[in-house]
Formats: structure tokens, C-alpha cells, sequence
């Protein structure tokens, strides 16, 4: 089985409203990672990405920027345990 790492981001900027818990749907899914996304109550975008080294790092690289309509000021990025999610959702 290939190497499967887990990466927990909270960012933050102007990053509710902008539709960016979908377009990082989108961009999770082509690249083939695994977890979820949702807004939290004060501004900031939450998300749980699993999967190979590579894909995750290329969506840790867009979680940076999101999408066009948003303004990503920062990224918290913490190191975690794969949790076998086999899908990537948006959370409430």
C-alpha cells in the first residue's frame, strides 16, 4: 500500500463566501485526496486532507491561495495520523 500522509489546515483571509469549500472539493477530488472542508464560526476554513505526499502537497499549495474570489492571509498546517477517509466532503 502506498504511503498515506494527513495534513489538518485551518485558513485564514477572506475565505467565506467565495465558494471555497467547493472549489477545494474540486480541487481535491482531481487530485485524488481524501477528507473535508467547512466553515468555522469565526471567519476562518477548515479542512482535513489525506492521501499521498504529493497529491496532499498540491492541495496544501492551493488551500494557500484558494480560489480566484478569495484572499488567503494565512495557513496553519499540522502533521496527523491518516484517518482512512475514502472521499473528500463538505462539512456543516
Amino acid at each position: 500500500m502506498a504511503e498515506r500522509i494527513a495534513r489538518h489546515v485551518l485558513i485564514s483571509g477572506r475565505v467565506q463566501g467565495v465558494a471555497f469549500r467547493a472549489h477545494a472539493r474540486r480541487r481535491a477530488e482531481r487530485l485524488e485526496v481524501d477528507g473535508w472542508v467547512r466553515n468555522l464560526s469565526d471567519g476562518r476554513v477548515e479542512a482535513w486532507a489525506e492521501g499521498a505526499p504529493d497529491v496532499v502537497g498540491s492541495l496544501l499549495d492551493w488551500l494557500a491561495t484558494g480560489p480566484p474570489s478569495a484572499e488567503v492571509t494565512g495557513t496553519q498546517i499540522t502533521e496527523e495520523d491518516p484517518q482512512g477517509l475514502s472521499s473528500f466532503e463538505i462539512r456543516r
